[in-house]
């Protein structure tokens, strides 16, 4: 019984040790977005769906909008990463307009946006894959790639003991990538991202 209690408080990354390596390594895979890219995009949140487009548009500042609309042209969300971390919501529709369903988008994006600073970063191994961590107020953001750093695998926001949310970037074409999946382990809140032009 006792066995059974500590497996399952257990971290998922109690085995990752420090390992010599760059950190900004990772920067190879942030999606390099020079001008607007769309996706074609459904949004599971709870009991709602969405479905349509998502935009990423670089500003002249260096700042990303990200904007999320019905093909019809309904707006569902607008917001603003500034290259110095800050956030802001330009626009959310009143049904999603909660704080802890901002907050989420907030850290999905930022997440698979990669703005963060390499400086912040360690380098961790499981042995297999490489883990370059940073740090967050609650738990850790996992940029999680083959040891050498040349393939990526997926993305993992983690409390202290498991993944909260991972997201999966793959198919680059000239540094974009084609899909996007977002999923969320505690709650059903996934984002399907598919790349609608190229």
């Amino acid at each position: 019984m006792l066995c059974c209690l500590l497996a399952s408080c257990s971290s998922a990354y109690r085995s990752l040790q420090r390992m010599e390596g760059d950190a900004a390594c990772i920067q190879q895979f942030r999606p390099k977005i020079t001008q607007t890219v769309l996706y074609s995009t459904q949004v599971d949140v709870l009991k709602h769906h969405f479905s349509g487009l998502l935009l990423f548009k670089p500003m002249e500042d260096s700042s990303m909008r990200v904007v999320f609309a019905s093909e019809m042209g309904l707006k569902f969300f607008d917001f603003e990463f500034a290259k110095d971390g800050t956030f802001t919501k330009h626009y959310i529709l009143p049904k999603m307009d909660k704080k802890a369903v901002i907050k989420t988008l907030q850290k999905d994006f930022e997440m698979i946006l990669m703005r963060q600073d390499p400086a912040t970063a360690e380098v961790l191994t499981d042995g297999e894959n490489r883990y370059t961590a940073f740090p967050l107020k609650k738990g850790k953001i996992y940029y999680i790639t083959s040891k050498d750093c040349s393939t990526f695998v997926r993305v993992e926001n983690g409390s202290r003991r498991k993944p909260v949310v991972e997201a999966f970037l793959s198919h680059y074409t000239n540094g974009v990538p084609d899909s996007i999946l977002i999923q969320h382990k505690n709650v059903k809140f996934n984002i399907s991202s598919q790349r609608a032009e190229k």
